[in-house]
């Protein structure tokens, strides 16, 4: 099928996670046979900050993020048979969404991708008059993040005709063990952008446990951290470039997972880091939340901290061969339950499904 994509960004990881949620899922489709079209706005410095270059297996589209823009790009919907508008494009959301309901052809498949269902659930119950709780009734599906049953459900109780959470996973072309770097050698590593959602629990999970081992050297990566408060123990390294994760994930004893506080709370949403740091066979420390364990098993392939001091506990029992195991026991499961291949394959399935259910009903 022809599949036209509308999204923040796969060619910039820069303040935008998605990039290789979008890289791993798109490829794989890819890769099924799929003809595939990805429209990004040359918005916040991502073209200055690109990770890759277009890939061979999608046309990439870069347009200005200007209303002229948006119209040339949104013109192309009507050649596609399955057109999609993901979430957190960061310009014309609400126009963009709109747009592929009016331009698509009738006959096309119209899919919302909601890559922060929890908090768009949160944004819908507070206004009535939301852009994706009006244009539910006219949309074909919901593909999700993640979330799980409460998703699911959230999601069928404002009207959606379905919803599919699609999770995270691992890319093992991109993410793999490399030998360890000394930029990043440290105790513990924590690699995440500063948004509001997730300072408070940065500064509970990572600074506070620096706090109680001020012998164990930490690290933050990510942009937006240069004026934040943190203790002496912490190094601030800016943005990682995806180019330098593998060795981000590897070198240190353990790397932390720190979810943001609506996925956290409405649990089953694992972040795209935790299957990369796994990919890399890192030690992973992860925040308590619902679900876990149907993506990797707390003490063997991962360790469970409720708050800095747990953290902090587990890092000073930590040894190195421990680090070790939980690592390679990680990797193990996440290449055999976790890849992208799985989700493409679902992914596919779905979307052959509703195109055949669309024929009959035709």
């Amino acid at each position: 099928m022809k599949i036209a994509f509308y999204g923040s960004s796969i060619l910039s990881a820069y303040w935008n996670g998605a990039a290789t949620y979008y890289r791993g899922i798109l490829n794989d489709l890819a890769r099924r046979g799929h003809a595939i079209t990805f429209y990004e706005p040359d918005a916040f410095d991502r073209q200055q900050h690109r990770d890759i270059d277009p890939p061979e297996w999608l046309r990439s589209v870069v347009y200005p993020a200007t209303q002229q823009g948006l119209q040339s790009v949104l013109a192309e919907a009507g050649d596609a048979d399955v057109v999609v508008k993901a979430n957190g494009v960061g310009v014309f959301d609400a126009e963009l969404l709109a747009g592929i309901l009016s331009e698509s052809r009738r006959d096309a498949l119209r899919i919302f991708w909601d890559v922060d269902a929890a908090e768009t659930l949160a944004e819908m119950r507070r206004a009535d008059d939301h852009p994706v709780r009006a244009a539910l009734p006219r949309l074909d599906a919901v593909f999700t993040y993640g979330g799980g049953e409460p998703v699911i459900a959230a999601y069928r109780g404002f009207g959606a005709t379905r919803c599919v959470p699609v999770y995270n996973a691992l890319d093992p072309d991109s993410h793999f063990p490399v030998e360890p770097d000394p930029r990043f050698v440290c105790d513990l590593g924590f690699l995440g952008n500063r948004l509001p959602d997730r300072d408070a629990r940065v500064a509970e999970f990572l600074f506070d446990a620096a706090r109680r081992t001020p012998d164990r050297r930490y690290m933050l990566g990510g942009a937006g951290w240069d004026h934040a408060p943190m203790p002496d123990n912490v190094t601030r390294l800016g943005h990682v470039s995806t180019r330098d994760h593998n060795a981000f994930n590897a070198t240190p004893l353990a790397v932390l997972n720190v979810a943001r506080d609506a996925m956290a709370a409405n649990g089953f949403s694992p972040a795209t880091r935790v299957f990369e740091a796994a990919g890399a066979a890192a030690c992973l420390i992860t925040d308590a939340w619902e679900g876990i364990e149907l993506f990797l098993k707390p003490d063997e392939e991962v360790l469970v901290a409720r708050d800095g001091r747990d953290v902090a506990e587990l890092l000073e029992a930590l040894t190195p061969q421990r680090a070790h195991d939980i690592g390679r026991a990680a990797l193990a499961r996440v290449r055999g339950e976790h890849s992208y291949t799985q989700r493409g394959e679902l992914v596919d399935a779905v979307l052959s499904e509703m195109a055949a259910a669309r024929r009959v009903a035709a």
